[in-house]
């Protein structure tokens, strides 16, 4: 079992940023990629970004490119995702999730286990 716990979300105004972070269990953090998720209010959960086990790959979703970073710690068991620039539409749930084996997937159903998700509002 992976236990998942996101923090760091909150309200922010528009063109602010925010840093979540999400700290797993276990002792093989390294060995699974991670990702980022969020799920807005009537909508469906979508891909945000993603990192392999070292950290040394990522890929993300056009709309958050060049204003999102993902990162890891895997001394800490910790993975981040700092978010710049943010924008109304980026109001949502954000989940982070781990995923079977060591690469990047942008697909929901890759993933295994997901933390418990964290609001971030962005205001106008």
């Amino acid at each position: 079992q992976v236990q998942l716990v996101e923090s760091g979300g909150g309200l922010e105004q528009a063109g602010g940023s925010l840093k979540l972070s999400c700290a797993a269990s276990g002792r093989t953090f390294s060995n699974y990629a991670m990702g980022w998720f969020r799920q807005a209010p009537g909508k469906e959960r979508e891909f945000v970004a993603t990192i392999s086990g070292g950290g040394h790959t990522t890929y993300y979703a056009d709309s958050v490119k060049g204003r999102f970073t993902i990162s890891r710690d895997n001394a800490k068991n910790t993975v981040y995702l700092q978010m710049n620039s943010l924008k109304p539409e980026d109001t949502a749930v954000y989940y982070c999730a781990k995923r079977g084996g060591r690469w990047t997937s942008t697909l929901a159903s890759a993933y295994d286990y997901w933390g418990q998700g964290t609001q971030v509002t962005v205001s106008s």
